[in-house]
């Protein structure tokens, strides 16, 4: 199975710069859609961000474009998110996020997850 192992959260103030890593082991991992998802206290977890295999790009929600950046390291089987220009709306719980393709997105589509990491933003 796959295990998928998050690191790089934090506390930070408006306007600063975290970088998110997770570290995945697995047979699988090349072929997986990934994503990272993040959840708010009385909120619904969504997706910030997510990337597909070597073929197409990356999306990401609106709340979010211009300021984070997904990348994936098949090679180090690692998926990162670089957060720049944070703001106290992204305080949320972020988790990673594996699934078979193809993926849109939706919980139900992904299998394995991440423990989650905090980030929070200050004003």
């Amino acid at each position: 199975q796959v295990q998928l192992v998050e690191s790089g959260g934090g506390s930070v103030q408006t306007g600063g710069s975290l970088r998110l890593s997770c570290a995945a082991s697995g047979y699988t991992f090349n072929g997986f859609d990934l994503a990272w998802f993040r959840q708010a206290p009385g909120k619904e977890r969504e997706a910030a961000a997510r990337i597909s295999t070597n073929t197409a790009g990356a999306f990401y929600a609106d709340s979010v474009k211009g300021r984070f950046t997904i990348s994936r390291d098949n090679a180090q089987r690692t998926v990162y998110l670089q957060m720049n220009s944070l703001k106290p709306d992204d305080t949320a719980v972020y988790y990673c996020a594996a699934g078979y393709p193809p993926t849109w997105g939706r919980l139900r589509d992904y299998n394995y997850w991440g423990q989650g990491t905090q980030v929070t933003v200050s004003s």
